[in-house]
């Protein structure tokens, strides 16, 4: 519970986790092994991914069927909730009369940085090397309540894609809940600190089909970390190809290479040089693009089909989608 600027918790008994995180088994085990009781609620779409074995129920509303099930099943002195990603609007009623003013969420960014969603890929884009584990009090705001406990480190130089990225947070996380839970089971008081409402950005959700267009008129470096924000475990960013085989294509396996001649603008997206296993790609500066990866619409490696000379290129239209579209999701899946 917060109570003058701190955050404890004197007899905790119950976890109940809202929404899914892709190690929830690992902080079932974790809560088990410390004597816990584990309950996840979450919507439609989330519960797909939950193993069925977990103890698990869905709601999709915030209602009175909800309130009633809470107030019925769990003990609000000895119940802790815990937000993983939960699609849920949370408003000052939920809060209090649902869960019992004892709601914290989980965030792998540091805020206010790096509030709202797009996982990993905004970061990517960014080429933001620090991670971070960190839970908060749920407010009214998005990501905006006081932090209860962060742990900062930095991301290994080797890790590059989304997939990457996702299984080094959930090793530092599963470090990182262990311990918080082991410090609220011994009563530590964790000292609130407030988030500055002057600085920090927000970053909305993405879909790859729909944002991940590649714009060739980007500098090489920033090609490359869009690029890379879409890679594994998603379909690769998409961009259309004027070969007579293919329309569309997804992009993957990338890096910068700067060992072939000046380029011109003009040049953005051509292919200059075919290997069986890569190309070289122009772009718009100095710097050129290696590719490992162009798959077509089934998901297959078609690099060795694609010729010197071909161009890979965007429309304006649908670069002006891609920006202008934003994405949402409710506990149902995607909104549209």
């Amino acid at each position: 519970m917060s109570q003058n600027d701190y955050f404890n918790f004197n007899n905790l008994k119950s976890i109940v986790f809202l929404g899914n995180l892709s190690n929830i088994e690992e902080l079932v085990k974790i809560n088990k092994k410390l004597k816990i009781n584990t309950t996840i609620i979450s919507g439609t779409d989330q519960s797909k991914q939950i193993n069925p074995r977990l103890n698990h129920y869905i709601f999709n509303k915030l209602d009175n069927k909800l309130k009633n099930f809470i107030k019925k099943k769990f003990d609000p002195d000895t119940t802790l909730f815990i937000s993983l990603g939960a699609r849920y609007i949370f408003k000052k009623e939920h809060i209090n009369d649902f869960f019992f003013n004892k709601l914290i969420n989980y965030h792998a960014a540091r805020l206010p940085f790096d509030a709202g969603g797009g996982g990993w890929s905004w970061r990517i884009m960014k080429n933001d090397r620090i991670d971070n584990q960190l839970f908060h009090i749920i407010d009214e705001k998005i990501d905006g309540g006081p932090i209860i406990d962060a742990q900062l480190s930095l991301i290994p130089k080797n890790i590059i894609t989304p997939k990457e990225f996702e299984e080094f947070r959930k090793k530092k996380f599963k470090i990182f809940y262990s311990n918080f839970i082991k410090k609220l089971q011994k009563k530590f008081k964790f000292k609130l600190v407030n988030q500055l409402e002057y600085i920090g950005n927000y970053y909305p959700r993405l879909k790859t089909k729909y944002n991940g267009w590649i714009d060739w008129n980007l500098d090489a470096h920033d090609l490359l970390y869009f690029i890379n924000a879409f890679d594994d475990p998603f379909e690769g960013a998409s961009t259309f190809v004027n070969n007579k085989n293919f329309k569309k294509v997804f992009v993957k396996k990338a890096q910068v290479h700067g060992g072939e001649q000046l380029n011109h603008p003009y040049m953005t997206g051509l292919v200059l040089k075919k290997n069986k296993s890569w190309i070289i790609v122009a772009t718009a500066g100095k710097y050129c693009l290696i590719l490992e990866e162009v798959l077509d619409q089934k998901g297959k490696n078609v690099i060795n089909k694609i010729n010197v000379g071909d161009r890979f290129f965007s429309k304006k239209e649908v670069l002006d989608k891609a920006k202008s579209l934003r994405i949402f999701y409710n506990t149902k899946g995607l909104k549209k």
